[in-house]
């Protein structure tokens, strides 16, 4: 039987998923599957509606190595192992004469503890020493929280919090998880034969293809500890994410919550001598902490630095005594000192980072209204990483529909640790960068709109002239309208002012769930949807009822913002362009997401405004534009104000 092609089996594969095939999916199937026979890299740019899963699932199925794909979001994990992959199996199945294995797998905390929940949380003695299933009353939220947990153990073949609906408060999970530091080991725990964090590695490790998260890619490169079963293949989708989420976990805090915590967790455990020794340098921690002021630290200075390395020490000296002690009084003694350990060597680790002072990493000092002051340390540049930790001995894909700025994929490459496309040299690994295209003709189905004649934003202050605009722009469309805003505050403002103004209601972030206000915005043509960050990225509405998107301004990164100004200021001292390699990236970024909020699908029609002059007018506007996908532009008010009418009395007379 000669072996199936590659446009046989995405035949198969989409006919199973109920979808039409496209010729950028085609295009992308026969890259991928050339990129894993070579061992070479790729980025793989595939607009909306190109059907990029089955383009990258396909290919690496047919292949047969084992294959771990990497994703951003939840959402787009459970897509894969509920509904693409089971299909896809089951479509190439008879054409493989195989039928590959496929399992999730995330962080030890997103599965619930069989230990924790019998067992007890161990208590700090501020907070009281209790079982907190026993104690918390039954009437209560975290008591009903707990209850359900406790049922729910018995029935859930996972344990994984995702698979618990509706979810529980983050803190009632916290009574029933650990993280990997706090666990105590299968063979050491009681209940390690029905873990459920572990039969999730046992699977990952028989599957043919693995679905986790970038996070977990992240903890596996950076702690070196193999987290992820050995694979054939890499495939990232939602590459746009990865920089920011390797950045994530490879950041450190102190907080003088959680050194006091790390304090008590460990007080029982250890001799007098010790535990005073950790108490003395909490308190001189937390003293200075309480005159922190925002901001970069680009020296510590003398107080911070003699108050972090008195903490490394006596957290050291702690970590060396609780392996001898014994205090018969302690319950559960194990799990106790498992947890005093993790907060303490936590302690140590951090203070003892920011104290060495790496020239690699950038520290500052963040306020915050109702958790006070934190000290953070994170990596000025996560690319030397990746391009060693992720490009080695295995063949990657990075995927995405936005990873093409300014019009070539160098951007997006640098910051993960790749030259320029074509450049060759010993250590570089070889990768070359395509775009599928998306199946949507945006010259037809969108305007790009910027209000050229608006006054340039500044830092404060109220904008009128934009708040008049944003009014008209949604009177014109009979709502349908997201309003993407660069902070909160903006967003909250800006509710506020034309919830006064106009008859369509405005709903804004924060004042329900996400998944409830994109609900309540899909199902209602009139309404409007007022969000900051996770609305750029986040919304998926096709149809009538999301025609206008709306931009406050181009999302630049804050010019305090401590670590994108460090490293706007290191590519400027490496001579390059900071503010293009850094600030004007990560907008580009983002307006590319957000602009794809608007067509969702081939009937879909409306125009992304964006209510910021700068886009027209500075010299990086072009780079700015070209991010975005092809819209016909205008800077022409009346123009757009009449295709948004029309647009809307469309959609009327269609529904």
């Amino acid at each position: 039987m000669t072996k199936p092609s590659l446009p046989e089996l995405l035949h198969a594969a989409v006919a199973a998923v109920g979808g039409a095939e496209r010729p950028g999916q085609v295009t992308m199937a026969e890259a991928v599957g050339q990129a894993i026979d070579d061992g070479t890299h790729l980025l793989v740019q595939a607009g909306t509606g190109t059907g990029k899963s089955l383009g990258y699932l396909v290919p690496a199925l047919a292949h047969g190595d084992r294959v771990v794909v990497a994703t951003a979001t939840l959402a787009l994990q459970r897509q894969l192992v509920e509904r693409d992959l089971p299909r896809t199996v089951e479509a190439l199945h008879p054409l493989l004469r195989r039928r590959p294995e496929f399992a999730m797998l995330k962080g030890r905390s997103n599965y619930l503890c069989l230990h924790r929940l019998h067992e007890g949380v161990p208590q700090d003695d501020e907070e009281g020493l209790f079982d907190p299933l026993e104690a918390a009353a039954p009437t209560s939220k975290l008591g009903q929280d707990l209850m359900r947990l406790r049922d729910w153990s018995d029935e859930t073949e996972t344990g994984d919090r995702d698979d618990l609906t509706p979810g529980v408060s983050d803190r009632a999970w916290g009574q029933v998880s650990v993280t990997s530091r706090e666990c105590l080991g299968a063979t050491k725990c009681a209940y390690g034969a029905e873990c459920f964090a572990e039969a999730a590695r046992e699977r990952a490790k028989l599957a043919d293809v693995v679905v986790t998260n970038h996070a977990l890619l992240a903890i596996d490169a950076i702690e070196g500890a193999p987290v992820v079963p050995q694979h054939d293949v890499l495939i990232v989708d939602e590459a746009h994410e990865l920089v920011s989420r390797v950045t994530g976990v490879a950041t450190g805090e102190l907080t003088p919550g959680q050194v006091n915590r790390a304090v008590r967790r460990a007080a029982k455990l250890v001799d007098e001598k010790a535990a005073d020794q950790l108490q003395t340098a909490a308190e001189g921690f937390e003293k200075l902490m309480e005159l922190a002021l925002p901001g970069r630290l680009q020296e510590l200075p003398e107080d911070l630095a003699y108050a972090l390395m008195a903490l490394r020490d006596a957290a050291r000296a702690v970590i060396t005594a609780i392996g001898s002690t014994r205090d018969r009084s302690v319950q559960d003694e194990d799990a106790v000192r498992k947890q005093a350990l993790a907060a303490v060597e936590n302690v140590h680790t951090v203070a003892e980072r920011i104290a060495n002072g790496s020239e690699y990493d950038v520290v500052w000092y963040e306020r915050h209204d109702r958790f006070g002051a934190s000290l953070r340390v994170a990596p000025l540049s996560v690319s030397g990483l990746l391009r060693e930790k992720l490009f080695a001995d295995r063949s990657v894909v990075l995927t995405s529909a936005t990873l093409k700025l300014g019009g070539d994929f160098n951007g997006v490459g640098a910051s993960l640790g790749l030259a320029a496309e074509g450049v060759e040299g010993e250590d570089l690994p070889v990768w070359k960068g395509i775009d599928v295209g998306s199946p949507f003709d945006y010259r037809k189905q969108g305007i790009l709109y910027v209000a050229r004649h608006l006054a340039t934003p500044g830092r404060e202050g109220s904008r009128d002239d934009m708040m008049d605009e944003l009014a008209e722009l949604i009177q014109a469309a009979g709502g349908r309208t997201l309003g993407l805003f660069s902070s909160m505050r903006a967003a909250q403002a800006a509710a506020e002012e034309l919830r006064g103004r106009l008859d369509q209601p405005v709903l804004l972030q924060g004042e329900d769930t996400l998944g409830e206000l994109i609900k309540t915005f899909a199902g209602d043509a009139a309404t409007c949807l007022f969000g900051t960050l996770s609305l750029w990225q986040g919304v998926d509405v096709p149809g009538p009822n999301c025609q206008l998107v709306v931009m406050d301004r181009i999302p630049f990164p804050r010019p305090d913002d401590p670590l994108m100004s460090a490293r706007q200021k290191a590519v400027e001292e490496a001579g390059g362009n900071g503010f293009m390699a850094v600030a004007a990236t990560h907008a580009a970024l983002l307006m590319a997401q957000g602009a794809g909020r608007l067509v969702r699908a081939t009937g879909d029609r409306g125009v992304v405004a964006v209510l910021d002059p700068r886009l027209a007018n500075a010299r990086y506007g072009s780079f700015l534009r070209a991010s975005l996908p092809d819209f016909w532009y205008t800077t022409d008010r009346n123009q757009v104000r009449r295709s948004l009418a029309a647009i809307d009395a469309a959609a009327r007379t269609a529904g």
